[in-house]
């Protein structure tokens, strides 16, 4: 009966081991942890696709981290970047898509949630493996921020030299940075001397962001999508994105500075006048439809629709992307840039290609009384 007992104890103890070993062994999927979310590559995703309507190459999934970490490291230039709108999921061969690139396209840039977040996610994997090469090459990343900094503590994007908080550069940036000071997990192997020098460039960053928010009639309010380098005053982007208010980039200052774990008076000035301007600019009574259209009709397989303002008094409140400095008055831009008032004189192209009416402060709402929760603690 011994024997019987010790044989059965045994073959049990071998299916155990062999279930772990195929748990830890097909796919490499982790069954422990969720996968690291690839959510801020998407934006670089989608620009790849508008240009390649027929993908027939194999793709990693999100659980494959080790893969798709590698893929950056493939992708990452000299100088510790990475070019933008790339499928970064993608099984491509990057020497031959490189070739194919012109110049100006292989250089590192931040533009379109770019280069801080394959920082970020290259340092979760050398957390959650240990493989020294994701570490050097987050190292090298971090190193390219800060010498990308300008002299009044900001970043450029892609298409205009000036401060940029247009699709999230600045504060892509300042979060990565914001989780360093903070002593985040996937961060706290960054050395004290690496450490020191990301702090004197999110101090900077953080006292600029200030100096950006723009009045209206001696009451401070929200940023615009670029603000010049000495003046600091709304510029142009591209020929649509005219010098004004915006919502959406203003949103994720808000939150930017929401994750602050001791916020200074001034910081929470700035909140408190961008939360009471971004209530007072809601726009209610319309609500904006995706309208198919026909087959022929369609400029970019990305967009085969039309986006159509619709008054509707049951909708909720929605937000214009711009507002004029001055009057807060909504407005728009063809792609010629001239300005307008209606999406319907926006071109069609711009029309579905661009974030014109958004609902991006409903995150900040709910983000804001919580905090304002926890200050009063």
């Amino acid at each position: 009966m011994k024997k019987i007992i010790v044989f059965c104890t045994s073959i049990a103890v071998l299916l155990v081991i062999f279930i772990c070993f195929l748990t830890f062994t097909i796919d490499k999927k982790p069954v422990i942890n969720e996968s690291i979310s690839v959510e801020a590559f998407k934006d670089g995703i989608h620009h790849w696709n508008l240009e390649h309507e027929f993908r027939d190459y194999p793709r990693f999934k999100a659980y494959q981290e080790l893969e798709i970490a590698d893929n950056f490291i493939a992708w990452q230039n000299a100088d510790g970047g990475w070019p933008k709108n790339i499928d970064w999921l993608g099984v491509l061969n990057v020497d031959s898509v490189r070739s194919t690139l012109k110049e100006h396209y292989k250089t590192s840039t931040l533009d379109n949630r770019n280069t801080y977040a394959q920082i970020d996610y290259l340092a979760r994997v050398y957390v959650k493996y240990g493989e020294k090469k994701y570490k050097k090459a987050a190292l090298r990343g971090i190193e390219f921020l800060i010498s990308q900094q300008y002299f009044n503590g900001g970043w450029r994007g892609w298409d205009t030299d000036a401060i940029t908080f247009n699709d999230e550069v600045m504060t892509g940036v300042m979060n990565l940075f914001l989780d360093i000071v903070q002593d985040k997990d996937q961060y706290r192997w960054v050395k004290r001397s690496l450490r020191r020098k990301v702090h004197k460039s999110w101090d900077k960053g953080l006292e600029l962001i200030l100096k950006c928010q723009i009045e209206q009639n001696g009451i401070k309010t929200a940023w615009a999508q670029q603000h010049d380098h000495n003046t600091y005053e709304p510029v142009m982007g591209r020929s649509f994105e005219l010098p004004g208010i915006t919502a959406n980039e203003s949103c994720s200052i808000v939150n930017l500075l929401m994750r602050i774990e001791e916020p200074s008076d001034e910081v929470i000035s700035a909140v408190n006048s961008a939360v009471k301007w971004l209530e007072k600019s809601k726009i209610t009574g319309i609500r904006v439809d995706m309208v198919p259209i026909k087959k022929e009709d369609i400029i970019n397989h990305e967009y085969p629709y039309d986006n159509v303002v619709v008054a509707d008094s049951t909708a909720r409140p929605i937000w214009s992307r711009f507002y004029e400095c001055d009057t807060n008055k909504p407005f728009m831009s063809t792609r010629g840039g001239e300005k307008v008032y209606t999406l319907a004189e926006v071109d069609p192209e711009r029309r579905t290609g661009y974030s014109w009416y958004g609902y991006w402060p409903e995150e900040v709402f709910k983000n804001y009384a919580l905090w304002k929760k926890t200050l009063m603690n």
